[in-house]
């Protein structure tokens, strides 16, 4: 790939995990509009939820989730309270014949959660929810806080699928990102976990970090192949310092350059392909008998808030501090800050502060992005018939992006929009050509690629 044509397609844009995203979220939606839209989540319909633990006992540098540091468990029991209250109130405004058909616990470090409050959380969901019988427990874990004890708490909460933070296991790296872990603390995690009976097992890896060359990168890879997960999500770092000022402790010089990230990129995602694993959009990869990569051969694949996904639900229940909720008319997202949210939640039951109701164009912009997200392609004919009326300003956009395409990112063909090969690793930067949204100064954004 010529390194003109990567820094020319490596512009900030959006991840596009959402449509619109975050920033043009605002305060014109809250917790009125949330009651009214839990109550119309409908009996029998297919719900996801997920939950934030904001915590962790060390920060890494590198990590731009809402999230502190604590040394001490109290603040962590503390938050747990209003994290119970909240999940009891959202509850009872949901329809007890919805199912919930996947649970994803996310952080911060979930994992700190003691064994016994693990195990009460996820009774006090039972209690307030109905899970349908085959519903996707899945959890993201740091090896450094599981001990035997918590293995056993995360076996009896039904946990199905473990997602491990691996990063990097050069020890430069890692230190330059305040992230010690060894890869056998992370083989004896993952093996303890398997040896529990979960049947999916996920590693994230990240590329752009600080000190991070080609080769080294080559070695994680190496060795998180000899781990043999199911599932690997393939990160670019993204270096926010002006959002989250922990990476300011992140040398900029020491970051790769453009053009280093992306040789990066496609090296580990070469190795992925040559160990028999399927690529899944922009930064996945999936054996071929995982569900992801048969809801991505099926075209059923997804995306959402946390990556790509085969859930079917169209509803997303956000809870805790900071989390966003999807649902037919709009995102919602709760108050960030730990303290304010669980005064809210003790004086309303709702700590929702924010959020965005969609507007046709909205859904039809948002349904373009994810085909090119997910599927590399959209379809004018498809589109012009779930949104008549509508469909003719994004197809005039495909064909002004094309007539411009002088780097033959893109093709049309039988009425399809469609990224070529060449294209597909700047998918990000071509969706948001559609993003009506972009060009309004809500927001920067991580690199391109």
């Amino acid at each position: 790939m010529d390194d003109a044509l990567i820094l020319k397609h490596a512009a900030p844009v959006p991840r596009y995990t959402s449509y619109p995203t975050a920033p043009h979220f605002s305060d014109a939606v809250g917790p009125g509009d949330y009651e009214g839209w839990l109550r119309a989540v409908g009996p029998g319909e297919p719900i996801s939820l997920y939950a934030h633990v904001p915590y962790c006992d060390r920060l890494c540098w590198f990590c731009a989730c809402h999230t502190k540091q604590t040394l001490r468990y109290d603040p962590v029991a503390t938050y747990l309270k209003g994290l119970h209250r909240e999940v009891a109130e959202i509850g009872g405004r949901v329809s007890r014949e919805a199912k919930v058909t996947a649970l994803h616990l996310g952080g911060g470090s979930p994992t700190l959660v003691r064994p016994q409050d693990l195990i009460a959380l996820k009774r006090t969901f039972a209690d307030h929810f109905t899970f349908a019988p085959d519903c996707e427990i899945s959890v993201e874990m740091d090896p450094n806080d599981l001990d035997e004890a918590r293995h056993d708490a995360l076996a009896a909460i039904g946990m199905t699928r473990a997602s491990f933070g691996v990063q990097d296991f050069d020890p430069q790296v890692q230190e330059a990102i305040n992230r010690i872990q060894t890869f056998e603390q992370t083989r004896g995690a993952i093996e303890a976990a398997r040896a529990r009976g979960v049947h999916s097992v996920n590693c994230d890896v990240l590329y752009g970090l600080p000190y991070q060359s080609l080769r080294s990168l080559e070695r994680t890879m190496e060795a998180v192949l000899t781990l043999d997960p199911d599932r690997v999500a393939l990160f670019g770092y993204a270096h926010v310092p002006w959002m989250k000022t922990h990476q300011k402790m992140i040398p900029d010089e020491s970051l790769p350059g453009l053009v280093e990230r992306f040789s990066q990129m496609t090296r580990a995602a070469e190795m992925l392909v040559a160990a028999g694993y399927e690529a899944i959009g922009i930064d996945h990869f999936a054996k071929p008998e995982d569900s992801l990569a048969k809801a991505s051969r099926e075209g059923r694949l997804r995306r959402n808030f946390q990556g790509y996904t085969d859930d079917a639900a169209e509803t997303l229940v956000g809870l805790g501090a900071s989390a966003i909720g999807q649902f037919r008319d709009g995102y919602v997202q709760n108050m960030p800050a730990t303290g304010e949210y669980l005064r809210q939640v003790e004086s309303a039951g709702i700590a929702a502060v924010r959020g965005y109701r969609f507007t046709d164009d909205d859904r039809m912009r948002a349904k373009v992005i994810a085909d090119i997200m997910c599927r590399f392609a959209f379809s004018f004919g498809e589109t012009e018939e779930a949104f008549p009326g509508l469909a003719g300003a994004v197809i005039g956009q495909a064909k002004l992006f094309r007539a411009r395409d002088l780097d033959n990112l893109t093709v049309i063909e039988d009425g399809v929009f469609r990224l070529t090969e060449r294209g597909r690793p700047f998918a990000r930067s071509v969706a948001a050509a559609f993003d009506a949204y972009l060009g309004n100064g809500r927001g920067r954004h991580s690199a391109a690629v």
